[in-house]
């Protein structure tokens, strides 16, 4: 199925990127990926789609409200904001401006699955994927302190050349 993008919706979209993610501020909705589309359904009206980082992620309320505020800034009367769960995120989707500014934070990017396509399935140990490097001083000596940090989507590590604690944000 081949879908077009008006000019109108491009820049809706762009304007609608722009928003801050609700717990993390540092990155834009663009930035997390987590921005599907925008549709024009009318002269004043558009719907947008948006896909939570996983279900029942309580900032997507606050999302959906923020994007609704921005358009409605920019003269678009009605704004429907549609949660939609398939593709499912994933951390793939981060944008590398947005693994960029993560690390910036002080916070360590999900790693990046480099195969893409058909996936092997071996029995054994799960994922190797290269090691957590810390965001401050580049060290891939690092040990998990805690599966869950201030929010689900992260976890909590500490660098053993530095000491400095941080947060990663886990692969999905």
């Amino acid at each position: 199925m081949v879908t077009t993008t008006t000019a109108l919706e491009s820049e809706l979209l762009e304007i609608a990127g722009s928003v801050p993610d609700p717990e993390l501020p540092v990155l834009t909705l663009q930035e997390l990926g987590v921005l599907r589309a925008v549709h024009v359904r009318g002269a004043d009206s558009v719907e947008v789609e948006l896909t939570p980082t996983y279900t029942g992620c309580p900032a997507i309320e606050a999302m959906s409200l923020d994007i609704e505020r921005v358009l409605h800034a920019h003269g678009i009367r009605d704004v429907t904001v549609r949660t939609v769960l398939r593709p499912a995120w994933s951390t793939d989707d981060i944008t590398s401006e947005g693994r960029r500014k993560l690390r910036e934070f002080g916070i360590a990017p999900p790693r990046v699955r480099e195969a893409s396509g058909p996936v092997t399935v071996s029995l054994g140990p799960t994922r190797t994927l290269e090691p957590v490097r810390c965001p401050h001083c580049g060290s891939t000596d690092t040990e998990l302190l805690s599966r869950f940090s201030s929010t689900a989507c992260k976890a909590l590590r500490r660098c053993l050349s530095c000491r400095e604690p941080f947060d990663h944000f886990k692969e999905l």
